[in-house]
């Protein structure tokens, strides 16, 4: 009966000089991966918490102490300046809405009008809150893309409402034109306002915030993607990394002369 030799074995010595290589690429795919699923958790969760905390601050001083719940409470409780502020906007903007009200309001608007410093602030800041916050606006609603900055090269824009007629009419030419707002990358609350002929506009099918995240991501993250897929390809990716470096760890067979 023939006895079957066992495999040789290598020396740790010999091992494949990859394997230091291998072992840093699955922690970098592993980590990534990881990043990817919990970098936009954790960023939410602190710009959520940021803004109600901020709030809290603003609103806190104005609360008498009996009415805070820190009074009755061993310990504080985040949101409830958020809470007495939304309760406060809708009671004002209830109030206004009646004839004594506005009666007010006009009135404050009046004396604002009366400064030359503050009334130029006043007024462009409650065109644009009209503007963005009203129900049947549609600033900003509509993406397109113009040529810009030079022929042959294409720009997201967020178009916005037609010219005045004082602006319409000293635009050269007969065609009509409309105001667009091109965002740079990576902050697109910076950018580029001009005035454009509605031939040059390309109206594409895209909500204002998938143009806002494409932008913000400088193309990396494209309309329509799902998030739970990329994380899932990553993880793919980290695993046929991890099989890979296994298979470069495994030892050359030996060649028989």
């Amino acid at each position: 009966m023939n006895r079957q030799e066992p495999p040789p074995t290598v020396p740790p010595s010999e091992s494949h000089p990859d394997a230091p290589r291998g072992l840093m690429a699955r922690f970098r795919n592993y980590f990534l991966t990881g990043l990817v699923v919990a970098g936009p958790i954790a960023i939410t969760f602190y710009l959520t918490w940021w803004f109600v905390t901020w709030v809290d601050g603003l609103v806190r001083p104005f609360v008498p102490i009996a009415y805070r719940p820190e009074t009755y409470l061993p310990f504080g409780l985040p949101g409830s300046g958020l809470i007495v502020a939304v309760i406060a906007l809708t009671l004002l903007g209830f109030l206004t809405a009646n004839l004594i009200g506005r009666t007010l309001v006009d009135l404050g608007e009046r004396l604002l009008g009366r400064i030359p410093a503050v009334r130029a602030i006043y007024r462009g800041l409650k065109q644009v809150f009209e503007t963005l916050f009203s129900g049947n606006g549609s600033s900003f609603r509509r993406v397109g893309i113009v040529e810009f900055p030079s022929p042959g090269m294409w720009s997201i824009v967020l178009i916005s409402q037609a010219p005045s007629v004082e602006i319409a009419n000293s635009l050269p030419g007969q065609e009509e034109h409309i105001s667009v707002f091109l965002p740079c990358a990576p902050n697109p609350t910076t950018g580029f306002f001009f005035y454009v002929p509605k031939s040059k506009i390309i109206e594409i099918d895209m909500s204002a915030e998938d143009a806002a995240t494409l932008i913000m991501s400088a193309g990396v993250v494209q309309p329509g993607s799902d998030p739970q897929k990329k994380a899932a390809a990553l993880a793919g990716m980290a695993n046929a990394a991890r099989v890979a470096n296994a298979a470069t760890l495994q030892p050359a067979p030996m060649k028989v002369e």
